[in-house]
């Protein structure tokens, strides 16, 4: 049991053994509050809780870094959150002493943030954050987590999310638009449901276009800007065989004879035949490419002119004229708000298989899905086939029910 002596300026400083048995103290204005710690400290050395009172000094910028000092993740997932962490978490909380973060303070953080970022922004900072608090309780530097029950924005539907496109424009309007040397590219992505990994990792090895299959086997991360090729997919169950639709074999072998790729090189591959940088792409190829399908924006002729359309983020038509077409298509490529994403060909893929009626576990199977709960979340909301609802329940020409009906109640 601590003891409690009164110092020369009449402050009271209560001296206690910490778990290991070396003397601490801490010094208090009143007796009262002294003879309460004492008790605290050893209620919670007989509970296993003991907590250092002067543990939570450490700023969190300093625990945070030894935590992330331990990560065993993937390169890609280590180098984004890295990146939230320098970018949201560390500007706020790397100097404030962990003992200092409470709970009220943790909640307007963000929802101060979520004014100014997405939700899945929030989402991935406060993750982080309480992570990094989560390992302070753990080795007793803090009694506990402020981070619990901290709340984030709900999401809110917009109409620049799920978006999904028709088989129809993807044949003859987005296709027809992207050029040549990337046209294989887009087609396999939406023909096998691919991650933009997938397919730019796809080698001649990974391909049967005899019997119209692809086997995923490899992907491609890149981090900083530098891609390199990783020998396995996302998941166990990413390593699969995809089908391929009729439509898509003769792009592939026009690709690969206009395009002949080296056996260990991607099928579709930059100018030096290292895989393509995903940023680049959508800036340069994927986005312009939906501006000439008349799927983002618009650009039209305007006398001698072409006239560039386009709505910014704040959902204000914007209007500029340029001499020529090229700079008019980039221009609404890089200031037009939303568009079809490249993941969205994924889930255009899907949603097409749900809606022709694939049974869900065949679905998950080519998506390599781990848990068809993903599969079912993510996909079977998006279909929008009233068509087939409709035909559900038409049973007018049903030879089951024997000419017989029910008169309403």
């Amino acid at each position: 049991m601590g003891f409690i002596d009164k110092t020369p300026e009449g402050r009271y400083r209560a001296y206690f053994r910490d778990p290991s048995g070396k003397q601490r103290s801490k010094t208090f204005r009143l007796k009262k509050d002294a003879t309460t710690f004492l008790a605290e400290i050893e209620t919670s050395k007989t509970r296993g809780a003991y907590v250092s009172p002067h543990a939570g000094r450490m700023a969190f910028g300093a625990h945070a870094a030894e935590w992330m000092a331990t990560w065993n993740v993937e390169i890609t997932t280590a180098a984004r959150d890295r990146s939230i962490m320098q970018t949201h978490v560390l500007p706020r909380w790397g100097d404030v002493p962990l003992s200092k973060i409470d709970h009220l303070s943790l909640q307007a953080w963000a929802t101060d943030l979520g004014t100014r970022r997405s939700r899945a922004t929030v989402v991935e900072a406060l993750r982080l954050a309480s992570a990094v608090l989560r390992s302070a309780v753990r080795n007793r530097l803090i009694p506990f987590n402020p981070a619990d029950e901290v709340r984030v924005p709900r999401a809110r539907t917009r109409d620049t999310h799920e978006q999904i496109i028709s088989r129809a424009d993807l044949r003859h309007r987005l296709l027809p638009a992207v050029p040549e040397q990337h046209r294989g590219v887009v087609a396999t992505a939406a023909g096998a449901g691919l991650r933009w990994g997938e397919v730019v990792g796809l080698r001649t090895d990974a391909l049967d276009l005899d019997a119209a299959r692809l086997v995923v086997i490899r992907t491609v991360v890149e981090v900083a800007g530098t891609t390199s090729f990783k020998p396995f997919p996302k998941s166990r169950a990413g390593r699969r065989t995809v089908p391929l639709p009729s439509w898509l074999v003769p792009i592939i072998r026009e690709h690969l004879e206009r395009w002949p790729t080296e056996p260990n090189a991607p099928v579709f591959a930059n100018e030096v035949g290292a895989p393509l940088r995903r940023t680049l792409f959508r800036s340069r190829i994927w986005r312009p490419s939906l501006v000439r399908a008349g799927l983002l924006g618009g650009v039209t002729p305007f006398g001698d002119r072409y006239r560039a359309r386009w709505t910014d983020a704040a959902g204000t038509e914007q209007t500029e004229d340029f001499r020529t077409e090229s700079p008019a298509v980039h221009h609404v490529a890089r200031h037009q708000s939303g568009g079809l994403r490249f993941h969205d060909l994924r889930h255009s893929y899907a949603t097409w298989l749900v809606d022709d009626g694939v049974p869900p576990n065949m679905v998950q199977r080519v998506l390599g899905h781990e848990r068809s709960s993903t599969t079912l979340d993510l996909y079977t909301r998006r279909t929008d086939n009233s068509e087939r609802i409709l035909q559900a329940l038409d049973d007018e020409d049903d030879p089951d029910d024997g000419g017989a009906s029910v008169a309403p109640h």
